[in-house]
């Protein structure tokens, strides 16, 4: 008889200990949940890019550069329904920021773009894993993407910059010396 109540004792223990276990599981989870919906709003409020407006020479430089168009296009799409929703836009942005390095405008296929390209690839490159961490640093992530509106607009300024440049007529004699700079242009054909 003193082992069964010593059982039963013991099943009613186990009993109340895992309701106990599953309330506590159940808070938890009502935490976790609070926690993703103040991640959520955060970087839903913040997550705004702002691409300014080119000049119309340089826009017309640039329309055929396909993977241009794509990334703005898509960076201008703002997911709205969840953090995965930001997840896999941030996914596709990086994909997108990635083929810019292919097919540049040959106008444009300078180091200091590719520099600037490199910048921005790499700003929403950090986006990407900062947004796909078990614990999102939402204000990390906002942060980012203000800097990627800056890696922008500095991209947008560079193609401006060398567009203004190559309208710049060169003065007499300038071309000779741009030759001279160049060591293999510098000696005259028949030395070569």
């Amino acid at each position: 008889m003193q082992l069964k109540s010593i059982y039963l004792l013991f099943f009613v223990l186990l009993i109340v200990s895992c309701k106990n276990d599953e309330s506590q599981l159940i808070i938890e989870q009502q935490k976790e949940a609070q926690k993703k919906e103040v991640v959520f709003n955060d970087i839903n409020r913040g997550w705004v890019f702002k691409i300014s407006q080119i000049e119309p020479t340089t826009k017309y430089k640039i329309q055929n550069w396909v993977e241009w168009r794509n990334f703005l296009t898509e960076i201008n799409q703002k997911p709205k329904s969840s953090i995965s929703a930001f997840q896999k836009k941030a996914t596709i942005l990086s994909k997108k920021a990635m083929d810019l390095e292919f097919n540049i405008p040959i106008a444009f296929d300078k180091p200091q773009m590719k520099t600037r390209i490199t910048v921005l690839i790499t700003k929403i490159k950090s986006l990407d894993l900062y947004i796909h961490l078990q614990q999102i640093p939402a204000q990390k992530v906002v942060k980012l993407v203000g800097e990627i509106n800056t890696d922008i607009d500095y991209l947008q300024l560079q193609m401006e910059e060398i567009v203004k440049r190559s309208q710049i007529p060169l003065e007499e004699g300038e071309q000779d010396l741009i030759m001279m700079k160049d060591t293999t242009r510098a000696i005259p054909d028949e030395l070569k």
